[in-house]
């Protein structure tokens, strides 16, 4: 299975989770989508889900000078998450990773302030939260956002992907009440690979669905 481009894995879901809504799994649903590569998948997810969209920014981080190198991950002001296990095989230790933390973190706030545009975090408590992303390579971004949203107390957590590596989704599994990964080919090396059509996605297109789909603005201050 190939997805032509997001769009298309985002109406393939689609389908898979009103499966879910029509037995009664998916009630008062909340979509949440990792930007940026997830917010057009999450776009017809929430359309046809008859759901609210907003984003939940999380933030890689790599090695000093190797960024695509994931070995940790972060979100909002929370400790950082790290794969301690590569971080053992190669040698790093957390403290080293200082000046990353720092710099990922200020992205991740500048991303935060632009896409929410002074709106407080959607209410999670009680309801069925939907959090998508365009795939799952090592599952750490997905893992870190799912804790942070878990301490928030969903009625229902649900993770939903169009790919993954093998094994990405038993790998949640624990993290989730439902993993929702509609392919894990054999051979995965990269998430862009199962895509005809992956090219990066801009602030101005997450921005764009976030006006069709997503929560009402912030009011303006009064003067």
């Amino acid at each position: 299975m190939r997805f032509r481009d997001r769009g298309q894995a985002g109406r393939e879901l689609a389908e898979r989770l009103l499966a879910r809504q029509a037995g009664r799994e998916v009630t008062d649903p909340l979509v949440l989508a990792l930007p940026r590569g997830g917010v057009p998948v999450a776009a017809p997810v929430a359309s046809e889900l008859h759901a609210v969209l907003d984003v939940l920014v999380v933030r890689k981080l790599g090695l000093p000078g190797r960024p695509e190198s994931g070995i940790g991950a972060i979100i909002g002001d929370d400790p950082p998450l790290f794969d301690r296990t590569a971080l053992e095989m190669l040698g790093v230790e957390e403290e080293r990773l200082g000046p990353e933390v720092a710099r990922e973190r200020a992205e991740l706030h500048r991303r935060e302030k632009l896409y929410r545009g002074g709106r407080p975090e959607p209410r999670v408590a009680g309801r069925t939260v939907v959090l998508v992303d365009d795939g799952l390579a090592t599952g750490l971004t997905a893992r870190v956002a799912l804790g942070h949203l878990r301490d928030r107390g969903p009625g229902r957590l649900v993770l939903a992907v169009p790919v993954g590596a093998p094994g990405s989704a038993d790998r949640l599994s624990a993290d989730a009440d439902d993993v929702v990964c509609l392919y894990e080919p054999p051979g995965f090396r990269a998430v862009g690979e199962w895509y005809d059509d992956f090219d990066q996605v801009a602030d101005d297109e997450v921005l764009a669905v976030l006006r069709d789909l997503g929560p009402p603005s912030a009011p303006a201050p009064s003067s």
